[in-house]
């Protein structure tokens, strides 16, 4: 399980096992920026407010943008160290008690009968084509009318050498689309290009978003 930014050469399969991530989290400072990401801005800034998961939370960006707008959330990741500076960052932020943070495996987790108004996943990405069957469970935890947001990166962006090398692991929002009933839910599979600066070069770079809107 990963949500990091890497160069090609140096993924392989550890990369994605909890002793990696507690590795990296718990090292000095912060691994990402603790800005939310802009998909979920884009898509939640304007939703009712309520009640949101935050699945592959990492040091919780995300999770403390949407309690400072109000809402109460859940936080779940497995890595310890992650979860650790996630709490540390909303005590510092004064909405430590709008946020649950809850260690658990995505790879096999599911919401128990649990369901948000707003089920989101940015940049989680699973070793062989495991976003998939975690999407079929993430939409099992949207409650009718709630939202469910899935980004990642997009397999065209494999040339530019930012991205995963292991084959499986970058998807599209139209693989991840079957996965959800559209009995049930409203769905919207696209491929958005954005820009990406890094070491000082801008690179244009694509991403998969996949959202779906229960009835």
């Amino acid at each position: 399980m990963s949500h990091e930014h890497q160069h090609q050469q140096e993924i392989t399969r550890e990369h994605f096992e909890q002793p990696s991530w507690d590795e990296r989290y718990g090292g000095e400072g912060r691994t990402w920026s603790g800005r939310p990401n802009a998909v979920l801005v884009a898509e939640a800034s304007d939703l009712p407010v309520g009640r949101a998961v935050d699945l592959g939370c990492g040091e919780g960006g995300d999770a403390i943008w949407l309690a400072e707008r109000g809402w109460e959330v859940t936080g779940i990741d497995f890595s310890e160290a992650g979860l650790r500076k996630a709490a540390e960052h909303a005590a510092q932020r004064g909405v430590a008690d709008r946020i649950t943070w809850v260690q658990a495996d995505l790879r096999t987790w599911t919401p128990d009968g649990e369901q948000w108004d707003l089920v989101t996943s940015c940049f989680l990405h699973l070793l062989d084509h495991g976003m998939v069957e975690a999407t079929r469970r993430m939409a099992d935890a949207v409650a009718p009318g709630g939202t469910l947001l899935v980004a990642g990166h997009h397999p065209d962006d494999s040339h530019t050498g930012l991205r995963w090398s292991l084959p499986g692991v970058m998807f599209t929002a139209d693989e991840l689309a079957p996965a959800v009933d559209p009995d049930l839910f409203d769905v919207r599979a696209e491929a958005r290009r954005r820009t990406e600066t890094r070491n000082d070069e801008t690179h244009e770079v694509t991403d998969a978003v996949l959202l779906a809107v229960r009835k």
